[in-house]
């Protein structure tokens, strides 16, 4: 395991950058395909970009949001943003224009940055209505420029102009304890909250976790969306052991196996379908996986046989945890030996470190066995959903544990099992789905009067959703209209994988929707 006794404890992450590039400032910090940057480099352009956003009115507290892929630009430009006190807020290139301007809606950014185009995808026309409806929002552009947008090298070149051994007078102030993000985690009921995370939490939540996963310096792969919280697992854990990131803008299987080979890729976390897909890929029985000390996985169960697999390919020790965005890392994790069924059946044990317990819809603790709502404690948690008191103050028992809303029940062994969900949200693929949020969307569409989203088994995403919908009289909508809607307002990984047209929906007695009725139609056909 890492000896994290060993790594400083700073006050701002963007602090350890600085202690790599002193340390080690010719060792490669980061690269994505040929283009590599040391530690040196990366620290000086951090301080370019901090001190061209305190230029452009950026103070402690305000909000600059990222469109972008995982790559280098995406977590400097994070550590500049958070080094000076501002806020910094990831925005999926995934998302549809709609979900994109709620966030920018909620937040208020300052500052936007943006690509201009990724695959297939061009967000020129996004940016021009975005900017319109914000007029004082700037836009900074990567790989283009859309009228009235500064260019990211021009942005780095107005850095460049300042006086750097000038201290930031905003930097003087902090101490740590200050918001260094927002993750914007889906509402079951369809809006959005954005967990505000301070330098503190990420620091003590990834150095536990540098605990538990192996060797220091860590050399990983980063290819999860940069608004989702397990990017910066992949990013910080890295930084703080002056390791290095490998950067791969979307998920490639066949791309990930030559980078480990390449690269010596010590570590590799991914969710199960990642993993499966790898799995499947033609190059996995002949890649050279022998640098691989830690796989790891979470947000959903890896199937014994998949583990099996990678036991066949790699020594590594395999390692399931459990956490959330608002817990910001881990919570609990499985013993570095543990057996198969351990890691495809249970999240492992609680953190010692951290204060987890298991509570009875009556608020009484569990005994072994019996289910509870899994709930926990610990000062590196997040500070609280932005602008929302009200949802902060819910998310809290009066005692302070964070209301998890996951049902678990404990093994005599200590591993925990869990069994289910207080709320319907599920997993597809590792990202969290909430039903209302797809029946928002398909109830928006001029034809239809009502729908209902169910979660089923899926062999490669775990879970999608099936939706039912009745259309409004006179009216007839397709299935393929309400698909290709669904993919103009949605996420791709939120687009039901079904969808069923019907006359009328089963109901409970009190006339809601009966979803374990439809939940049993959906898995029948």
């Amino acid at each position: 395991m890492a000896d994290t006794m060993q790594l400083p404890i700073l006050p701002l992450v963007s602090d350890y950058l600085l202690h790599a590039a002193r340390q080690r400032g010719s060792q490669v910090a980061m690269s994505l395909g040929d283009r590599r940057l040391t530690f040196g480099e990366c620290d000086l352009e951090v301080k370019y970009l901090s001190q061209a956003l305190m230029e452009m009115g950026v103070k402690q507290g305000d909000r600059v949001a990222m469109l972008c892929t995982p790559r280098p630009e995406f977590f400097l430009t994070f550590l500049a943003v958070s080094s000076i006190g501002a806020i910094w807020v990831g925005v999926n290139p995934r998302n549809s224009v709609e979900e994109t301007e709620f966030v920018l809606g909620d937040c208020a950014p300052r500052v936007l940055i943006s690509i201009v185009k990724f695959r297939d995808r061009d967000y020129t026309a996004d940016l021009v209505r975005l900017t319109s409806e914000h007029p004082d929002l700037r836009v900074v552009t990567i790989g283009g420029e859309v009228p009235g947008s500064l260019p990211f090298g021009d942005l780095l070149e107005m850095g460049k102009s300042k006086d750097l051994s000038v201290p930031s007078g905003s930097r003087a102030q902090l101490t740590g304890r200050e918001p260094a993000l927002i993750v914007y985690t889906s509402g079951s009921t369809g809006k959005s909250k954005g967990a505000l995370l301070s330098h503190y939490g990420l620091i003590h939540s990834y150095l536990g976790q540098l605990r538990h996963f192996g060797s220091a310096p860590m050399v990983d792969v980063c290819n999860l969306p940069i608004n989702h919280i397990g990017c910066m697992d992949l990013c910080c854990m890295p930084l703080l052991s002056c390791g290095t990131i490998h950067f791969m803008e979307q998920f490639d299987p066949e791309g990930l196996l030559r980078l480990i080979e390449q690269e010596r890729v010590t570590f590799l976390g991914q969710v199960p379908t990642m993993f499966q897909l790898i799995a499947e890929s033609p190059r996995f029985q002949s890649a050279n996986l022998s640098s691989l000390t830690t796989l790891t996985w979470s947000g959903s169960a890896m199937p014994a046989s998949l583990i099996k697999a990678y036991r066949s390919r790699t020594k590594a020790r395999m390692m399931v945890t459990y956490g959330l965005t608002e817990a910001i890392a881990a919570i609990t994790y499985s013993a570095s030996d543990a057996d198969d069924d351990t890691l495809s059946t249970t999240i492992g044990k609680p953190d010692p470190l951290v204060d987890v317990r298991l509570v009875t819809s009556d608020g009484s603790l569990c005994d072994n066995g019996v289910e509870g709502e899994i709930q926990v404690r610990h000062d590196a948690g997040m500070l609280g959903y932005y602008n929302r008191p009200e949802s902060t103050v819910e998310a809290f028992t009066p005692d302070g544990y964070l209301r998890t809303g996951d049902l678990a029940v404990v093994r005599p062994d200590g591993n925990l099992v869990l069994v289910g969900r207080l709320k319907d949200m599920f997993k597809s693929g590792g990202y969290n789905v909430y039903p209302r949020e797809i029946e928002l969307c398909l109830e928006n569409h001029p034809c239809v009067a009502l729908a209902a989203v169910v979660s089923v088994k899926d062999p490669v995403y775990q879970e999608v959703g099936h939706a039912f919908v009745i259309p409004k009289p006179g009216q007839s909508p397709t299935v393929d209209e309400l698909k290709l809607w669904c993919r103009e307002h949605l996420a791709n990984y939120k687009i039901p994988k079904r969808i069923v047209i019907a006359e009328d929906l089963p109901k409970l007695p009190i006339g809601k929707v009966d979803k374990q009725a439809l939940k049993r139609l959906a898995e029948s056909s």
